[in-house]
């Protein structure tokens, strides 16, 4: 027997009924571009003090500024499996980077497809390998092509069409896949609706960056060469360590080199007639990560559930429907991208417990709150490894191809893991784990000395005070919405939902 729709799915189902009466048509073209680690202040709109990113300023300018935008996970698979299921990812296994996705999942390029849409995915995967043969390679979750890495890549990246042999793309990384964005809307017919997901690998470290973009931060170098970070080398593929001035004047330069590339692809639809009746959403995966660690204002960095961690830049532009710029205060995550999306090609969502909404009465400006918390669980895979378990994929078949910079394991590919989890033990309740409502944020971590701590983000939006022994019946009653949460993720990674 199926299990039952938590609270939060039943929530979508009236979405699908709600008033747009779209023929095929006139359903918006989508495209998804997301930052690899890109942190919330670290873009101008949000007072960076010296990044330059005026295409990500206009679309806050002139569309829907998202600035309680979160995601699912504080680390990058996590995060891209919530945005293709919808779903939070400890739901079928995908607890960390180079973990993998289940094949059994269904991805929103499945469902716009079935909707008429024409799908393709460009740059960063890391869902599982992106070869022809992998169960979960794009093609696989419904996008008709692809020209992807099953990890991050740097300039001249090495990515695979359409699970190929890969081979190497010359330019500046997120230009090459803006470009191949660009090839693939030419190509799609006008009467055809087309879903573009594009992942950059920037600014991910290590980095690289063209030089006139490194001329842009000449002073940065001065500001912050007193403290060392550490980092991986361009020369070994190890880990090394580096003044910090210098690898932010990379990093922010590698930043100012993806907001151009997103520049030229609105330019692109603006000239083709397209850009009115697209929707153009922007994010990050994740918190600033310690390389890049100089103004982020929050508590936390990436891998952390505290707001660091979690918060990123969040932009929609879709001039036919977003004609005036709002400033949102709502929470939203991830996994709200594919009901949203589902309810705008209405398109049916899948059957199972979903952990996103649909944000169709946020772009009519008539959502004033969340009406269910958002939720984050870091899994503790010490645990999972330190148990037999069996393969959820044979292991041949999660084995990458496309080389990269950063040696793992003694090599320069990945490899991915995902397991059977049939039965539930108390020890996978574990690990970091946070609810947020409209107004406060429970924080449950054992590697801090408390254990717990509630926030008041209203009033204290930087986790400066934990109330937690202010407002005991609080704290108790979001730890058994967390339970209840935790107990139906878990039923789903014992693949109940399948």
């Amino acid at each position: 027997m199926k299990p039952a729709l938590p609270r939060y799915a039943l929530f979508l189902a009236p979405i699908l009924f709600l008033v747009y009466g779209l023929q095929a048509q006139s359903r918006p073209n989508v495209i998804l571009l997301m930052g690899d680690d890109h942190g919330w202040d670290e873009v101008a709109y949000n007072g960076h003090p010296y990044l330059k990113t005026p295409t990500l300023d206009d679309m806050a300018a002139t569309g829907l500024r998202l600035d309680k935008f979160y995601t699912a996970s504080p680390v990058c698979s996590p995060t891209r499996g919530s945005v293709i299921t919808g779903r939070h990812p400890n739901r079928y296994g995908t607890f960390m980077p180079n973990w993998s996705a289940r094949p059994e999942e269904i991805g929103v390029a499945q469902l716009l497809k079935g909707a008429g849409y024409r799908t393709g995915h460009f740059g960063k995967w890391h869902l599982g390998p992106v070869k022809a043969d992998s169960p979960t390679n794009p093609g696989a979750y419904g996008f008709d092509e692809w020209l992807s890495h099953d990890n991050f890549f740097e300039l001249d990246p090495v990515l695979s069409r359409n699970g190929g042999e890969p081979r190497k793309y010359p330019g500046e990384s997120s230009e090459v896949v803006i470009d191949e964005t660009i090839r693939f809307i030419g190509e799609t017919e006008k009467n055809t609706p087309f879903f573009a997901v594009v992942w950059f690998g920037s600014p991910h470290e290590p980095y690289m960056a063209l030089p006139e973009d490194l001329a842009l931060y000449r002073q940065i170098p001065s500001l912050f060469n007193d403290r060392k970070v550490s980092l991986t080398s361009l020369e070994t593929g190890l880990a090394t360590t580096r003044p910090l001035g210098d690898v932010l004047r990379e990093r922010y330069a590698e930043i100012t080199a993806m907001d151009r590339a997103i520049g030229k692809l609105r330019d692109y639809l603006e000239d083709a007639g397209r850009r009115g009746n697209t929707l153009l959403w922007y994010c990050g995966d994740n918190g600033v990560p310690s390389s890049g660690n100089a103004t982020n204002p929050f508590n936390g960095l990436k891998g952390d559930v505290y707001e660091g961690g979690v918060r990123v830049p969040g932009v929609i532009e879709w001039p036919d429907r977003i004609q005036q710029n709002r400033i949102c205060s709502v929470n939203t995550v991830t996994s709200d991208m594919l009901p949203t999306l589902c309810a705008l090609a209405g398109q049916g969502l899948p059957a199972r417990p979903l952990d996103g909404i649909s944000l169709i009465p946020l772009l009519e400006g008539d959502m004033k709150s969340r009406p269910e918390p958002i939720f984050f669980w870091e899994y503790d895979t010490n645990w999972e490894t330190s148990t037999e378990r069996k393969p959820y994929i044979e292991p041949h078949l999660q084995d990458g191809t496309t080389p990269l910079v950063k040696q793992m394991a003694g090599k320069y590919t990945r490899s991915f893991v995902n397991y059977h989890h049939p039965v539930i033990q108390e020890a996978d309740y574990a690990g970091p784990k946070a609810v947020l409502d409209n107004r406060y944020k429970l924080v449950v971590d054992a590697k801090r000395d408390s254990g717990i701590e509630l926030f008041d983000m209203v009033n204290d939006p930087y986790e400066t005070m934990d109330l937690a022994s202010a407002l005991p019946h609080l704290v108790e009653r979001m730890k058994e919405q967390l339970k209840e949460w935790q107990d139906s993720v878990l039923n789903s990674l014992t693949g109940a939902d399948y």
